[in-house]
């Protein structure tokens, strides 16, 4: 019986203090990675997640602001003399009103659209590539125009950039002449039409101009 014992003890084999370390540390070692590699999963997301809100407000916040009135100039020839269309109406041949950065806002490329028939205008060397990041559209019941051409007078400026800073002031002229657009009507905008200018910036949300032209107009009506 005794040599039984002696031959069962014998055929064992125990797990040393060696071995028993090393299965720890292998376990130490296959947790510290899971726990780095779901830690750095966990930061990237909350990094993508801040940049895609960070985005959002960028997007959905207003960048520039109306200062003032929407004056709209009636078509007429060098002496002042009202210029009618073909239905025997006055038009616009322009629309002016003047623009500022909201406060906490962030500076503005306004640079011009201008109009062939402008005494500014120069060709660009690319005319497929368009010079202005600035669009003006314009959109009444009967027609839409994507883009309008435009021209800047800075009101109150600290640089000659074309860059609308916080604090600065820039007028915006809206060419409204009906001849030099293929998507506008002969006949122009006339009294009694609800029209809507949008003014959409490279970054930040449109600003929408909507205004109706009054039934009765002078050379320079203000739109309110």
């Amino acid at each position: 019986m005794s040599q039984i014992f002696k031959t069962w003890k014998k055929g064992q084999k125990g797990i040393t203090g060696l071995e028993t370390a090393i299965i720890l540390i292998a376990f130490v070692i296959v947790a510290s990675v899971l726990a780095y590699v779901v830690i750095s999963a966990g930061l990237f997301a909350s990094q993508k997640a801040k940049t895609a809100v960070s985005a959002g407000l960028a997007q959905s916040g207003s960048t520039i602001e109306l200062k003032g009135n929407v004056i709209a100039e009636m078509a007429a020839d060098a002496d002042g003399t009202p210029l009618l269309n073909d239905e025997g109406k006055a038009y616009v041949s322009a629309i002016s009103f003047t623009v500022g950065i909201v406060p906490g806002g962030s500076a503005v490329d306004v640079t011009p659209n201008l109009s062939p028939n402008d005494p500014d205008y120069v060709a660009p060397a690319d005319p497929t590539l368009p010079t202005n990041l600035l669009i003006i559209s314009y959109q009444d019941i009967d027609q839409q125009i994507p883009s309008m051409y435009f021209r800047i007078d800075k009101v109150n400026a600290h640089t000659d950039d074309d860059i609308l800073d916080p604090g600065e002031l820039f007028m915006i002229t809206v060419d409204m002449d009906p001849t030099i657009y293929d998507q506008m009507s002969p006949l122009g905008v006339t009294a009694g039409k609800t029209f809507t200018l949008s003014i959409i910036p490279p970054d930040g949300s449109v600003l929408p101009i909507e205004r109706i032209m009054p039934s009765r107009t002078t050379g320079l009506v203000n739109l309110y």
